[in-house]
This record gives C-alpha cells, sequence and structure tokens, in this order.
C-alpha cells in the first residue's frame, strides 16, 4: 500500500510539472516582461534601436531628468524603422511600482516617421510644434507629457521602460490619450518595437 502511495504521489508530480507553464526558477522578483505581458499583433515585429546619449542601456537616468531635478525629458534617438512606418509612439513605464500595474511616465504619439530624435526637455503641452503635430497623453499622475523617475525612497532600484512602435497606418488620434487608451489603438498596427531600460533609485 505504501508503495503505490508512493507512485500515485509520483505520478501526480509528474503531472504537475507537464502542464504546468514554464517560468523562470529561484527567488528573483519578477522583470518587466514578467509584470506586464507585451502588447503585440503577432511575431513578425521588427526590432527598432532605440538610445539616449545621457543614459546607456540598463544605466541609471541621470537626475537632472527625474522629478529630483530640472523633470525634463531626455534626448532620444532611434534607428532601424521597418518598412511601411506611417508613424511612431512612445511610451515610458516603470513597472517596479508598488502598484498592480506599471506606473506611466510618458504617452507621446503621432510622431511622424521621419522623425529619428528627440531633444531633451519636450515641453509639456498635448499638441507639440516640435516634432510637430506629435501628441501627448496623461501619464499616471493625470498629468499631460512627461514626468521623471520619483521612486518612493529606499524602495530600491527602479526600471523605466523606454518603448517605441512603428505603425503601418496614420492613425487619427486625439490628445490626451492614457496608456491603454493608445495601446488598445495601435494593437494589430505594430510594425516594429524597441525598448530601452533606464534605471533611478532614492
Amino acid at each position: 500500500m505504501g508503495a503505490e502511495r508512493a507512485c500515485i504521489s509520483c505520478g501526480v508530480v509528474w503531472i504537475l510539472l507537464a502542464v504546468a507553464p514554464a517560468g523562470p526558477l529561484g527567488c528573483r522578483g519578477p522583470g518587466p516582461q514578467e509584470r506586464e505581458p507585451a502588447t503585440r499583433p503577432g511575431a513578425g515585429t521588427m526590432a527598432i534601436k532605440i538610445e539616449s546619449e545621457v543614459f546607456g542601456r540598463n544605466q541609471a537616468i541621470p537626475g537632472k531628468y527625474t522629478g529630483e531635478g530640472q523633470d525634463i525629458s531626455p534626448p532620444l534617438r532611434w534607428s532601424s524603422l521597418p518598412e511601411g512606418t506611417k508613424q511612431l509612439a512612445l511610451i515610458v513605464d516603470d513597472p517596479d511600482a508598488p502598484r498592480p500595474e506599471p506606473w506611466v511616465h510618458w504617452v507621446l504619439y503621432n510622431i511622424p516617421p521621419n522623425v529619428d530624435s528627440l531633444p531633451e526637455g519636450i515641453e509639456t503641452r498635448k499638441t507639440l510644434k516640435t516634432p510637430a503635430g506629435a501628441m501627448q497623453g496623461e501619464n499616471s499622475w493625470g498629468r499631460i507629457g512627461y514626468g521623471g523617475p520619483m521612486p518612493l525612497p529606499g524602495h530600491g532600484v527602479h526600471h523605466y521602460r523606454f518603448k517605441i512602435y512603428a505603425l503601418d497606418d496614420e492613425l487619427k488620434l486625439k490628445p490626451g490619450l492614457d496608456k491603454d487608451g493608445l495601446l488598445m489603438v495601435i494593437t494589430g498596427h505594430i510594425l516594429g518595437e524597441g525598448e530601452l531600460v533606464g534605471s533611478y533609485r532614492r
């Protein structure tokens, strides 16, 4: 009887292992991709290179661009847009914020496809003159435009995802969309995307 129970228990374990979804092992916290599944139209999207002259990939964002500094947006540039790109969008968020959803720092869209960079200090207004015609939406503070990193003191390192999307259509969008509203509209129109992650702690 004991042997039968052991076999049954063993069989249950193997069944559970077989049907359990694959995932990372260990005690580390969930990373950005685990915290929030990315919105994708499919596996055929192309990678866009996005970078900044003031911080490197997975490096600290200078205080100037945070809520403790001048709180202005950092300069960004990108390349390798997929053929057929008609419009660009940018979302910046923090998946390490102590809340169910990432904290949104910036929503920028309707960027013309011939634009390949953003200067620092983009104005906090709904419709922009530079880049011409670009629009901004609401961040998690309920404000228009960029809001810099300002994590809770002592909460550890937070990671900030600068995600750019290349779209296959000139979507007729209104200014003031939040992150969820923008993703709802652009899903199915994404030709390619890129991500630059910077960090900050207080």
